[in-house]
């Protein structure tokens, strides 16, 4: 350091630039300066030779660290504290001085552990798959800071990788849904699974017999894959994954700007297909993608699981578009029942019945009663308010070949029922859904305006009358099949007939 600064000093720089380049005091940096190179060889002996604040300790400290060559300056410390109730109250600093004293006086080197590494053995197709979790610290578009959190998946042996982003911590019902958005984008299941002991997986080690949190351990017995869980504070035993976190942050997530958490996900998403999945592996040297291809046929079968959420119950919505809820009936919107077997989550939140799709989408919300055998609901909810009424104009006209005519029949519709237009073209649409003839519907509709005929209902009646009357042409008679096309007697058989006298000598005797 003597030579650096008078080096930097015959280049030109002043004090102030070389104490700021090498991080000193301007002081030192002067006093160095002013010193030729023998009174600078005898400052070094007389800070080596004078006495220092922990010279009494000097036994214990090199016994110490004689015997226990790895220890660090703050085990040292805590240990002179522990055995010498006069220890004097000093800065960490001055003891790491003293000990790096020792050891350079006593020759005693610092030997760390070494932990011994071998390569790993690369793993057949669909064998495993590691897991983990990340945060990041990203600037919102009013440079505002947002926490993200993200998990991850990578293939052990093609390193195909999944992340998907959350904006708040996961639990075990998102850890969940995190499995199956992978599953879902691998289209197949690994054998094994390898964690982190993470807590929104497993509540305790238990020496080895890992006991899982109750969502989870439900999940994994759905599921046909094994589990394998680190030890703790063991990251590189799934280097892999570890390195994929590493990844996302560095070179997905850094200097990116958060909009919202959907269009995150869509971006990492395409990330994965541009960069992250197509790009050479370094250590494989072949693209992860390419390699994927062969290991997905590799892969356990994937069929998506209906995941229930914590706080939620399901309930089968029946054909009048209502739930039966603790013994009370709550009205939801038209069009939910799709046939046998829909389904809803219901929870309740503050005395109301939240009603939502599969999808946690909200339906509909009631107050809930605590009386028996109410129908709970407003009265229009058999309307189906999910389409627009522009949408339901678009699909009716396009039933018909003269569409400017069929605007101006649905213009008076609207002219006439301003407030009930979407019922009428509701009638509409539903009689073309049942049956759709296009000469029908044009005819139907130059008599409605010709007749001055301006209702769903009567648009109906007229479609089914000029239905009913059109003849059906010879060739959609078809000839009668039999089912047993062998046996061709059949066809002049006929039944064995009872003789009506029989049955009245029966009762009459």
């Amino acid at each position: 350091m003597y030579y650096e600064i008078h080096k930097l000093r015959r280049m030109g720089f002043s004090i102030a630039k070389i104490a700021h380049y090498l991080e000193y005091n301007e002081r030192t940096v002067s006093k160095y300066l002013n010193m030729n190179e023998q009174q600078y060889e005898q400052f070094l002996i007389k800070i080596s030779e004078r006495d220092k604040l922990l010279d009494k300790y000097e036994t214990f400290v090199s016994n110490k660290l004689c015997e226990y060559q790895d220890t660090s300056t703050a085990q040292i410390h805590d240990w002179l504290k522990e055995n010498h109730p006069d220890f004097p109250q000093v800065s960490p600093r001055t003891v790491y001085n003293y000990v790096m004293f020792i050891r350079q006086k006593y020759s005693i080197p610092l030997v760390p552990k070494v932990r011994e590494y071998f390569p790993v053995i690369e793993l057949p197709y669909g064998e495993q798959g590691q897991i983990d979790f990340g945060e990041y610290n990203m600037v919102t578009t009013d440079k505002k800071r947002k926490k993200v959190k993200f998990f991850v998946m990578v293939l052990s042996r093609s390193r195909m990788k999944f992340v998907w982003f959350q904006d708040k911590s996961f639990t075990s019902d998102s850890v969940i849904q995190a499995h199956e958005k992978a599953f879902a984008f691998y289209n197949g299941i690994p054998r094994v699974l390898v964690y982190d002991q993470d807590r929104t997986i497993i509540v305790d080690e238990n020496i080895g017999d890992i006991i899982l949190t109750a969502p989870f351990k439900q999940y994994t017995k759905s599921r046909n894959f094994q589990l394998h869980f680190c030890r703790k504070s063991d990251p590189e035993s799934k280097g892999k994954v570890e390195n994929v976190v590493q990844y996302v942050k560095k070179n997905f997530l850094y200097n990116r700007t958060y909009y919202d958490i959907n269009n995150l996900n869509d971006e990492a998403i395409a990330w994965l297909a541009r960069t992250a999945n197509f790009l050479e592996h370094n250590y494989t040297k072949k693209s992860p993608e390419s390699e994927f291809r062969i290991e997905q046929k590799y892969l356990n079968h994937f069929t998506p699981l209906t995941i229930v959420p914590m706080g939620f119950k399901e309930y089968y919505v029946k054909k009048t578009n209502i739930i039966s809820y603790s013994s009370n009936f709550y009205r939801v919107p038209g069009g939910t029942y799709q046939g046998s077997g829909s389904k809803v989550l219901v929870k309740e939140n503050n005395g109301f019945i939240e009603i939502y799709n599969m999808k946690q989408e909200l339906l509909c919300s009631h107050q809930r009663s605590f009386l028996k055998g109410q129908t709970i609901g407003e009265q229009d909810r058999h309307r189906d308010t999910s389409k627009s009424v522009t949408e339901m104009m678009d699909k009716a006209i396009s039933h018909f070949t003269d569409k400017s005519l069929a605007l101006k029949y649905i213009n008076e519709l609207k002219s006439k029922y301003p407030r009930y237009l979407r019922d009428h073209l509701m009638l509409i649409n539903k009689t073309f859904n049942e049956a759709f003839e296009r000469k029908t519907t044009d005819k139907s509709l130059e008599f409605c305006i010709k007749n001055d005929l301006y209702s769903g209902s009567e648009f109906r009646d007229v479609y089914y009358c000029i239905l009913d009357d059109t003849p059906i042409p010879m060739d959609t008679v078809h000839e009668i099949i039999l089912l047993d096309k062998d046996n061709q007697q059949k066809v002049n058989e006929t039944p064995q007939m009872s003789n009506i006298n029989d049955y009245e000598i029966i009762i009459n005797q």
